[in-house]
């Protein structure tokens, strides 16, 4: 079998060790081999109790590797292996070696013994099978038949119980059968104390401590130990004790010599002594010492007793004052009237007994001497029991001790304590009247307990003094309902404390950090609550105290964190200047006063999302590069997931700048006319009322309007001459002004009547004379086109393109007398002029012959068909659609001035007259008679095919030269 063996990392803690955090797993049943199909039961322990709160899981490994996870400290094996174990706040366990054997015979043994223990080796065989003749073997050597019994019993283990352990059988065939070998090392249940004093060299009148220091294994820590301390042999003070120190309060030189003390297990008697230590008590500046005379150890009641009082090393004038203890009082007593160095007792009384100080005194510092106990052979009075710590009720699990003490009574005294008439212990004393019996209580020491003291002169029995054990409560436990360590301000939580031990009735006290919450007084057991209405000042750790009057314990702490819903955010808009305009940079700051962190903050712009952040504290910006879209409604909402809150609404009134101003010319036709009623309107498509707007003509202001809501302005203008030109507008809001751009228009002027005026070579016009009739308006917008008229039939039309008047030339005839007049036109209505009276004086001269005349009459003739074909020719092509009268080309040029050009050729074509010198003018008519108006254009291709029309001759004259005919040729062409 393989031992387990922990290991052990020891910190000395009031006389033993306490192991450290590892592991330590153990067998249940303690047999490392069993049966396959046998329950085995691992228990696995911390270095400390497992406490109910603890939730973390044990963790259970077999061979290396982690198998399960469990919340009981228990795990069920079937499987050989080696096994390891790790409880809550410890590291893993060694390892246990477990077997399930399929031998017909095994023998098994604990896991591990300690000296002290009671052994039990059992020699089991498999199921069905019976056995005969069973031996247990000890190193090979025969230790016991076992004979029906499987067990072997170790009463009290010790070193003389190591070795290697088996056993052996016969079946009923008479075949032997051999368990597996099995080795049983003992171990030390403790070591050997180690007896420390606070200084083996003090000095006379300090306080020394004495120290007895072991051990128990991790195995062992349930096992109760008791000390005692010695001195050259005899036992100080009471004996026994459960406590590891022992204290002398003042130590004099007498108390110099050996010093050691012994550690006991209380149940097991396996008990240790320390090495001897050596203590050295050092004098000091001042001795003073008593002595008796006669030096007795007891003194008999009617001898004579002297005490005397030495004083070595105080200088000056010594006064000596003596003082007594009382047993009764246990309290110093000044005796009076004795100064003297010597105290005198003539005759002792039991009244006598006691401790005797004397003090030397030199004025300055007083010395007080070690006591000197008189005792005074008496019986002993019936003795007192008390309870230290005092009181009729103790802490389960407290180490209370049983005083017994007989005020009278010589010793030595043997004390006997007792528990409802059972024995208990058995004391005896020699040096103090008191004897004590320490104990670790458990619930069933509740009952009467009383001593009895003896010293050879008869029995003394104390009173009885009731005893109960009171269970002290165990750490609390805190738990939150509704559970969770979160909750909502407002909501109400109740706090449930409950220890789960505790003798009531039990105070609970509920705390928030280190302030108290309330209290609750339960009678009968179990917990108590306390319930309170969350507010944000509440997050923090909480804990409950249990208290039964035997100590407070307190429990864990649980954190509670109270969350805030959010209060209603304020939004601030921050910006530049007091009226925001379009480029600028404006914060929108929103925050809300309350609420849990972190806080989810959304900005909206007429409850359009602009953005989020979550910020932890502080509130939340967004910043904004302005433009004209940003006007309106702004409105934040935060939230931490406790529901929503929106801030009030905050308007932002964006100021825009006006754009370029566009002026558009509002007028009653495409073309403006004088005296037309014109609105200019000026217009900033864009930019912040009010707009302030200017119009302008060639950088003359002509006036301004204000459009309060926006939008544009306008002016009116009745349009005059001087009104053509440049214009523009200018759009200002006090952001800056934009000019528009340059409308230019021009006023057109109706033409005024013309005048028309006609130029002759001389004051009275005569036949052959060129005239130039001269048309013009005084106003009038250019292009204007003249036509002359004379009596009604148009002569001629002429274009003005850049204004002023028109002429016209004519070469007079006869047929020129009459009314002349024209015409002015620029598309904005014609004006015609007063009629001018023309009158041409004819010339005079000398008759020709009746030859003469039919000559003449002849060639005219002649030249009437000439002047008829001429007029064909020139008008043929205006049927084909030659030029118009107006066109330049058939304006009269320079050579030609003199001939007028018509547009309409009246009925009678007159010819130019024939001169000659001296002889009379002939004229020849021809008429054209027409079916249709008499007035039909020149242009009529009809004028000169008309089978009806007749030409009527006159006389022709000839002239008297040659050189007349191409005159007449010339002067008779049709005039256009």
């Amino acid at each position: 079998m393989l031992l387990w063996v922990s290991l052990l990392v020891l910190a000395p803690i009031s006389g033993q060790f306490a192991t450290s955090s590892k592991s330590v797993i153990s067998v249940h049943p303690p047999w490392t081999v069993a049966f396959p199909g046998e329950k085995v039961k691992l228990v696995c322990s911390g270095s400390h109790f497992k406490r109910p709160e603890m939730s973390t899981p044990y963790r259970w490994y077999y061979r290396g590797k982690q198998i399960s996870e469990t919340s009981s400290n228990t795990y069920e094996v079937h499987d050989s292996g080696e096994y390891r174990c790790q409880a809550p706040d410890s590291i893993k366990s060694s390892s246990v070696s477990l077997l399930f054997s399929q031998a017909t015979l095994i023998l098994q043994a604990p896991l591990y013994v300690f000296e002290g223990d009671s052994v039990v080796l059992r020699c089991r065989a498999k199921a069905g099978v019976a056995l005969t003749n069973v031996i247990l073997y000890k190193n090979d050597r025969l230790l016991a038949f076992l004979s029906n019994t499987s067990d072997f019993h170790i009463r009290q283990a010790d070193l003389k119980d190591n070795g290697a352990y088996k056993c052996s059988g016969f079946k009923k065939d008479s075949s032997s059968v051999v368990s597996n070998r099995v080795k049983i090392q003992v171990q030390e249940l403790f070591p050997p104390p180690v007896m420390k004093a606070s200084s083996f060299q003090p000095i006379e009148g300090e306080l020394v401590t004495l120290t007895c220091e072991t051990q128990l294994p991790s195995q062992k820590s349930d096992v109760r130990l008791q000390f005692c301390f010695f001195k050259d042999g005899q036992t100080l003070q009471s004996g026994w004790s459960s406590s590891p120190e022992f204290q002398i309060n003042t130590i004099w030189r007498e108390d110099s010599g050996s010093y050691w003390c012994q550690a006991q297990a209380v149940t097991s008697l396996v008990w240790k002594q320390s090495q001897t230590s050596k203590i050295y008590v050092q004098r000091g500046v001042a001795k003073v010492q008593i002595h008796t005379l006669p030096a007795l150890e007891f003194v008999i009641p009617g001898q004579e007793l002297v005490l005397i009082c030495s004083v070595d090393g105080v200088p000056g004038l010594v006064r000596i004052s003596w003082y007594k203890t009382s047993n009764k009082e246990s309290m110093k007593i000044k005796i009076q009237n004795s100064l003297k160095a010597e105290f005198k007792i003539s005759m002792v009384k039991n009244s006598d007994a006691g401790e005797y100080y004397c003090e030397a005194n030199n004025g300055g510092l007083s010395f007080l001497s070690k006591p000197v106990t008189i005792n005074v052979k008496v019986p002993v009075s019936p003795p007192g029991l008390t309870l230290s710590p005092p009181g009729d009720r103790a802490l389960e699990g407290d180490m209370v001790t049983l005083l017994c003490e007989a005020q009278r009574g010589s010793l030595p005294i043997q004390y006997q304590f007792f528990r409802e008439d059972v024995f208990l212990k058995e004391i005896e004393v020699t040096s103090l009247r008191t004897s004590s019996f320490s104990f670790s209580l458990t619930a069933e020491h509740s009952g009467n307990y009383y001593c009895t003291a003896d010293n050879g002169l008869g029995a003394q029995r104390s009173r009885a003094v009731h005893l109960s054990v009171i269970v002290p409560v165990s750490h609390p436990v805190l738990t939150l309902s509704p559970p969770g360590p979160w909750a909502v301000e407002g909501d109400l939580m109740t706090l449930h404390c409950v220890a789960q031990k505790g003798s009531p009735p039990i105070q609970y006290r509920f705390y928030h950090g280190d302030v108290t919450l309330g209290s609750s007084s339960v009678p009968s057991g179990g917990g108590a609550s306390f319930s309170f209405s969350v507010t944000s000042e509440l997050s923090g750790n909480y804990h409950c105290t249990a208290d039964n009057g035997f100590g407070s314990h307190k429990s864990e702490a649980i954190s509670l964190s109270v969350t805030v819903p959010v209060s209603r955010p304020v939004l601030t808009i921050r910006t530049p200047r007091a009226q925001p305009v379009v480029g600028d940079i404006v914060e929108l700051h929103c925050e809300a006063q309350r609420g849990s962190p972190p806080i989810l903050y959304q900005f909206y712009h007429e409850d359009v999302i602009l953005g989020s952040s979550s910020t932890p504290s502080g509130g939340s910006s967004l910043s904004l590069f302005l433009t004209e879209e940003h006007s309106g409604k702004y409105a934040c909402v935060v939230s931490n997931g406790l529901g929503s809150q929106r801030s009030d609404t905050v308007s932002l009134s964006v100021r825009v700048p006006v754009s370029h101003a566009v002026l558009t010319l509002r007028a009653p036709r495409a073309q403006t006319v004088e005296g037309d009623m014109v609105e200019l309107h000026c217009e900033a498509r864009r930019g912040s009322p009010p707009i302030w707007y200017q119009f302008y003509h060639e950088d003359v202001t002509l006036g301004s309007s204000s459009a309060p809501s926006g939008g544009g302005a306008s002016f009116n203008l009745s349009l005059t001459a001087e009104h053509s030109g440049n214009y523009f507008c200018k759009a200002n809001n006090d952001l800056g002004a934009q000019h528009s751009e340059v409308v230019t228009f021009n006023v057109l002027v109706p033409v005024s009547r013309p005048v028309l005026t006609l130029r002759a070579p001389r004051s009275q016009a005569m036949v052959g004379d060129m005239v130039e009739l001269h048309c013009e308006v005084q106003r009038g917008s250019p292009p204007i086109l003249y036509q002359f008229y004379h009596e009604n039939v148009t002569l001629e039309s002429s274009s003005a393109p850049y204004g002023g008047g028109a002429s016209f030339n004519l070469s007079l005839t006869t047929q020129h007398s009459g009314n002349y007049s024209c015409e002015a036109n620029n598309g904005l209505g014609a004006q015609h002029s007063e009629a001018v009276t023309l009158s041409i004086t004819g010339l005079t001269g000398s008759r020709s012959g009746p030859v003469a005349t039919g000559v003449t009459g002849g060639l005219l003739s002649l030249l009437g068909l000439a002047a008829a074909a001429l007029l064909l020719y020139y008008w043929l092509p205006r049927k084909a659609g030659g030029k118009s009268n107006s066109d330049p080309s058939r304006r009269p040029s320079s050579s030609d001035s003199q001939e007028p050009t018509y547009h309409n050729v009246p009925t009678w074509i007159e010819l130019q007259p024939v001169y000659s010198n001296g002889e009379d003018v002939v004229y020849t008519e021809v008429r054209s008679i027409q079916k249709g108006n008499k007035h039909a254009a020149a242009s009529t291709p009809g004028l000169l095919k008309n089978s009806d029309s007749s030409v009527i001759y006159s006389q022709v004259r000839v002239a008297s030269t040659p050189a007349s005919r191409p005159q007449l040729l010339a002067s008779s062409a049709p005039h256009q």
